[in-house]
């Protein structure tokens, strides 16, 4: 399918317009002022007319004048007859008398006349047989006069048509020169933003094949402008996840190479039929592939949620729920290993606390994930300190810890999926994502504070209480 241009379009589409509306208004523009001209010279021929009709009144009551004469006298003393001709038509619709002393044709047509016998006043523009413009008035006499039915004048329409050819050409000039306008300011308006869309279009190619290093430049202070800033950002976050993500992959194979080189070492070991390995050394053979089997299944299992979470199948199995059961069972699954590495666990059990309505299994792998960073964030002789109680209608569960810490500016990503602000801990960077992902679907959330590094981290879990 041919692509169309946005120039292209504007040029078709409201070019168009503005061409035919400035045709219209150049048409009636001309029309109107062939109107105002024509209806001016038509108007001072019948005031000039009616003051000649006057004049001859007054004449056609003096008894002891002659009629005739005088009309003769006025056309030949008439004092326009350079502009207007005067003309004396008589009883049977002849003209007899002119001002200019040259008889028209006798079959001269007269529409002028016919109507002022009519309706006491007439109006003709037409053209004579040699072709020139005419306006005509006529005004019937025979009221004062037997012998003369109508005077009437005519004047030229050259001078006055030549004025509305040079109106009109002034008009159309004028709105050739607004389409001027209009095209030039239209191109460029149109170039202001189709331009930045094709360095879009380009760099947005770029990013399609992932090459995130390229950036729009941005000059413009609307619309386009927040349609650049936008692309950049979401150029820097794509940018930022794809660091991450390849981050991620590298510590995820680190982590899953380190077990499973422990199990294929303790497990070639095993295999050797050699009396010299006594029953304890099997049996930390066997505890090592175990612990480092449940570390695999861990790491899966978090991969797992994460993948349901992103093709939204992660779904949870609701039910009221004893909280302090599942925290309880997270702690107790930590001591043993927290004691292992001289790091103290502080539980502050409360008496009771609200149910709340939840997938258990869900809440307490969110409890596991918490104080497993606890500890894994922690060195001999550093704590942990859960506390849990009520307020508000809410259950509150913290997890502080004396640990690394975390620095302020990694605060804020740390629950982002594939970051890790400490590189030397293990862990896959997707578990506080789960997390908080977890806590968010209960209707909940997810707090993490920290005074810096070195100075411990303290994790909120706030649930709705059921009521």
């Amino acid at each position: 399918m041919a692509k169309k241009s946005i120039t292209k379009r504007w040029i078709v589409n409201n070019l168009g317009v503005v061409v035919l509306v400035m045709l219209m208004l150049d048409l009636i523009f001309i029309y109107a002022i062939q109107s105002y001209f024509y209806s001016s010279a038509r108007q001072y021929l019948i005031s000039k007319i009616n003051a000649v009709t006057s004049v001859l009144s007054v004449h056609s009551q003096d008894n002891a004048a002659n009629f005739s004469a005088e009309m003769r006298n006025m056309l030949e003393t008439f004092n326009e007859k350079d502009k207007i001709e005067l003309m004396a038509i008589n009883s049977k619709g002849r003209v007899v008398l002119t001002s200019s002393g040259f008889s028209p044709d006798e079959n001269l047509l007269m529409p002028d006349y016919e109507q002022a016998m009519e309706s006491g006043e007439g109006s003709f523009i037409g053209r004579m047989p040699s072709g020139e413009k005419i306006l005509a008035v006529s005004v019937p006499i025979s009221s004062f006069s037997s012998e003369y039915n109508s005077v009437r004048m005519v004047t030229s329409l050259t001078d006055i048509d030549s004025n509305i050819r040079t109106s009109g050409i002034a008009i159309t000039i004028v709105c050739f020169a607004i389409i001027l306008v209009v095209i030039i300011t239209g191109l460029y308006f149109a170039g202001s933003i189709v331009k930045p869309i094709r360095q879009i279009s380009s760099i947005a190619r770029k990013f399609a094949i992932g090459d995130f290093s390229v950036r729009i430049s941005n000059n413009s202070n609307d619309e386009i402008g927040d349609l650049c800033m936008a692309i950049n950002h979401m150029a820097n976050e794509l940018s930022n996840a794809e660091a991450m993500k390849n981050e991620f992959i590298s510590s995820v194979s680190h982590e899953l190479r380190t077990p499973l080189t422990a199990i294929k070492g303790w497990a070639e070991t095993l295999m050797i039929d050699d009396d010299e390995y006594s029953p304890e050394t099997v049996r930390k053979g066997v505890g090592v592939i175990v612990n480092e089997t449940e570390r695999l299944s861990q790491m899966v299992e978090e991969l797992l949620d994460f993948s349901r979470m992103q093709s939204g199948h992660f779904t949870l199995q609701a039910s009221n729920m004893d909280i302090l059961a599942e925290l309880g069972d997270a702690v107790l699954i930590y001591s043993e290993k927290a004691r292992r590495e001289n790091i103290k666990i502080e539980y502050n059990d409360p008496e009771m606390l609200p149910f709340v309505f939840g997938d258990k299994n869900r809440i307490r792998q969110v409890f596991i994930n918490v104080i497993d960073n606890a500890v894994k964030y922690s060195s001999a002789g550093d704590k942990v300190t859960i506390n849990a109680s009520t307020a508000d209608g809410k259950v509150i569960v913290t997890v502080a810890d004396t640990g690394c810490g975390i620095k302020e500016s990694d605060l804020s990503k740390v629950k982002t999926k594939f970051y890790k602000a400490n590189h030397t801990r293990r862990g896959s960077g997707i578990g506080l994502a789960v997390a908080d992902e977890i806590i968010a679907m209960h209707e909940g959330t997810m707090e993490i504070s920290s005074a810096g590094e070195g100075k411990g981290t303290t994790v909120t879990i706030v649930l709705p209480a059921k009521t």
